[in-house]
């Protein structure tokens, strides 16, 4: 009798939740004001974390500025000040140093308050074929791209369960859902990426924190120092993603609440697609996206932003 029950609920929540998304994908949601939300941001001295506290200050929040780069972290929180925001503080820190991370935090909490909307942005590539990756760079990959976001959490996410109110944003990549010849030790990090922040939403759910929202990011390459030098044999397919567009894109999603963000959607279709084709045609499928060449002529992050930075300086 308790299996019927349970399945005649589950059944009707089922369909009852299937009907609702149908309905918000028709009328979007409501956005969210963001006014004096406290928004901390990993890697925001340069690529996608600076276009996202551009993009925060703007709507009123109170920008937390984590970065190892001292002197690019500074100078997104001068580009913010210029712009008219003044509530916005800038921090160094290593997010891969689990004590420095923890000690940055509490200092955060005495200077600004309780972070309320978490952004884990964070992030390096190595882009080297996987025996030609020094051990060192496997292990930073792993302690920028995941276990960060670990530390991260266990600083800011106490105090958004008391209260019940907050939002975790994982910024992961679509090779957190696609394994992606020359990026391994990058694309075992995003997978790993996406699994924690996908556990730790539905753990919230079902501890009835139903206040503290997720978002997880899985976006395609972007047009940042972090991938330069990357190519894409057919542009018009599946192009390199322009910086600014998918800040706003984030944006839209953390303000709809939205739980899961695929950039462009184009790529939802490929995720379906590789788990009912056979292995040799998702090989056909890579070689014809251009997969297998994409980052023979990648250099990385070098002095590629610098022609990003009077950019971003003009648009303000």
């Amino acid at each position: 009798m308790n299996a019927l029950v349970d399945t005649t609920a589950f059944l009707g929540k089922f369909l009852y939740y299937g009907l609702e998304s149908l309905v918000h994908t028709a009328i979007p949601r409501r956005k969210k004001d963001v006014t004096g939300e406290i928004v901390l941001i990993t890697g925001a001295g340069s690529g996608l974390g600076r276009s996202l506290a551009i993009k925060f200050a703007k709507l009123g929040a109170i920008l937390v500025l984590w970065d190892i780069n001292e002197e690019g972290n500074m100078e997104t929180c001068r580009m913010i000040k210029a712009s008219g925001a003044p509530k916005v503080f800038a921090y160094k820190c290593d997010c891969s140093n689990r004590q420095e991370v923890y000690r940055v935090a509490d200092q955060v909490k005495r200077d600004v308050g309780d972070v309320t909307i978490l952004i884990n942005n964070a992030g390096v590539v190595t882009g080297k074929l996987f025996l030609d990756i020094p051990d060192h760079m496997i292990e930073k990959t792993f302690s920028v791209n995941v276990l960060s976001h670990f530390w991260t959490y266990k600083a800011f996410l106490p105090a958004m369960i008391k209260a019940n109110h907050g939002h975790l944003v994982c910024i992961s990549s679509a090779a957190g859902n696609v394994g992606t010849s020359t990026l391994s030790d990058y694309s075992a990090s995003k997978f790993a990426a996406f699994g924690f922040a996908e556990s730790i939403f539905l753990e919230l759910a079902l501890l009835l924190k139903k206040d503290i929202k997720t978002t997880i990011v899985c976006p395609y390459f972007i047009k940042t120092g972090m991938f330069a030098g990357c190519t894409c044999k057919y542009p018009l397919l599946l192009p390199l993603l322009e910086q600014e567009y998918v800040a706003q894109i984030v944006v839209n999603g953390i303000l709809e609440e939205k739980v899961y963000l695929i950039i462009p959607k184009l790529l939802s279709f490929a995720l379906v697609l590789k788990q009912i084709i056979s292995p040799k045609m998702i090989i056909a499928l890579s070689k014809y996206l251009g997969m297998d060449i994409c980052m023979t002529s990648f250099t990385g992050r070098m002095n590629a932003d610098q022609g990003q930075l009077e950019t971003e300086r003009k648009q303000l």
